[in-house]
């Protein structure tokens, strides 16, 4: 059975104000980019990545996600990172590696700016409807931007059937390296391009923006 457990963002609460960067363009129409994060824009590891020292960006990662946002695109982190709710490390240290990607990714394109990190801390037993395959933090992470505008906070998010009101996802996209990826994807509604973990994000840039 599947829990309605909600994601956790990046170094703040879920239903936060969120400060949104003005995009390269001036303009935006409501696209948004739903990247993994290991395996698309960093290497990934069996082990998990478990320091900050240990984040290494796939070749021109930071230049694809600047080339996003210069197409009109918001990005959003949907990670799976149940070594914290295995206790093997905790919140703190998943937003110190998240700040060093955040720096390399920046020193590499100054446009390579992550709107949103979302992240599932649930071990994959707890069924948690924020892991994927579910899509449970594609969900949150629309609504979170969609409000950023707001000036609202501590809104309420809705997720699966509660949710009614759904935009338009057309001319969004998810990026991920695995089958858990190309099922949230499937199951949120959303084109889903699979891209080489060893290449990452650089592997389907061109088939994204056609």
């Amino acid at each position: 059975m599947i829990i309605l457990l909600p994601p956790f963002r990046d170094n703040a609460e879920l239903t936060d104000h969120l400060e949104l960067l003005d995009m390269p363009t001036n303009s935006w129409d409501g696209k948004i980019a739903f990247l993994d994060r290991d395996g698309v824009i960093n290497i990934g590891s069996d082990n998990y990545i478990n320091s900050p020292d240990e984040v290494i960006l796939l070749p021109n990662v930071g230049l694809c996600i600047g080339k996003l946002r210069r197409n009109g695109y918001r990005i959003c982190i949907v990670t799976n990172q149940s070594p914290v709710g295995r206790g093997l490390w905790d919140h703190d240290n998943l937003h110190k590696i998240h700040q060093r990607m955040i720096k390399l990714l920046h020193d590499e394109d100054k446009d390579a700016i992550l709107d949103l990190i979302l992240y599932s801390p649930y071990s994959p037993w707890e069924m948690a409807w924020a892991r994927k395959p579910n899509p449970g933090m594609l969900e949150a992470g629309r609504q979170i931007i969609d409000n950023a505008n707001s000036n609202i906070n501590n809104f309420k998010i809705f997720y699966g059937d509660n949710w009614k009101n759904r935009p338009d996802e057309s001319n969004s996209v998810m990026v991920g390296d695995r089958d858990v990826d190309q099922l949230a994807a499937e199951n949120y509604g959303i084109k889903f391009f699979r891209c080489n973990p060893n290449i990452g994000l650089f592997d389907v840039i061109d088939s994204i923006l056609g």
